[in-house]
């Protein structure tokens, strides 16, 4: 993780404690033949609890990865069994099915791939992270919904994220619908759910650059997450 490097002394060993507990209490599993190590581990949950960092000086807050039970890990790209359980009738496939590199269940499991979780910590210049999308996604669904509003501290905060995302993802929308490139990948504008996972992997692979981009959106990332990283990233 090169975020590691960049941190104060102090942060990292608050990142340390984290990945401890979060390796020690989730249930992790290694599917397709992938046999888990303590290196596939410690890559995860480092990435996974580098979104924690700032609320660990807010104890109150508690556990915001309750509701994280099982990490499932693939070796490589893996195309998904969706099994539907109709009341009248058998249990059967739900199409579509497409390949992907992590996914993330509001009752159930984060699924990763290796191969992506690894070149996402070696490359973080690509802005690309499948551990932050995913784990974004579950911050995203503590309140029981998934709705690109993670908890928020209060009624300003809910008022100013709502303002300036909103804003940002309809402006997305639109310069997509133009055919005009766009800083943040254009997967953020399928709903207000993906936006926010995918403005977390630009925030902390792309700090400096999201906030030149979209100061707004940068400031409102960093309020929630009480993080500055690109205070780091210079």
């Amino acid at each position: 993780m090169p975020h590691y490097a960049r941190l104060q002394a102090s942060d990292r060993v608050r990142l340390e404690q984290l990945v401890q507990i979060f390796v020690a209490e989730k249930r992790w599993e290694g599917l397709g033949g992938l046999a888990l190590t303590d290196e596939i581990r410690v890559t995860i949950a480092g990435q996974a609890c580098l979104l924690l960092l700032g609320f660990t000086r807010e104890p109150e807050r508690g556990d915001l990865y309750r509701n994280v039970k099982t990490v499932l890990v693939y070796p490589s790209t893996v195309i998904p069994m969706r099994v539907g359980t109709p009341i009248f009738a058998p249990m059967q496939i739900v199409h579509p099915i497409v390949p992907v590199i992590g996914e993330a269940h509001a009752q159930g499991p984060v699924v990763l791939t290796w191969d992506a979780v690894r070149q996402a910590g070696i490359h973080p210049e690509t802005g690309h992270n499948v551990v932050y999308h995913e784990f974004a996604h579950k911050l995203d669904m503590l309140d029981g919904h998934s709705d690109g509003a993670p908890p928020l501290s209060g009624r300003a905060e809910y008022a100013r994220w709502n303002e300036v995302c909103t804003r940002e993802y309809e402006a997305l929308r639109a310069r997509i619908d133009r055919g005009e490139p766009t800083f943040l990948d254009p997967y953020a504008g399928t709903s207000a759910s993906e936006f926010f996972a995918v403005a977390t992997e630009h925030f902390f692979d792309q700090p400096n650059a999201l906030r030149a981009e979209h100061p707004e959106l940068y400031e409102v990332l960093s309020g929630f997450y009480r993080q500055d990283p690109a205070a780091c990233w210079r």
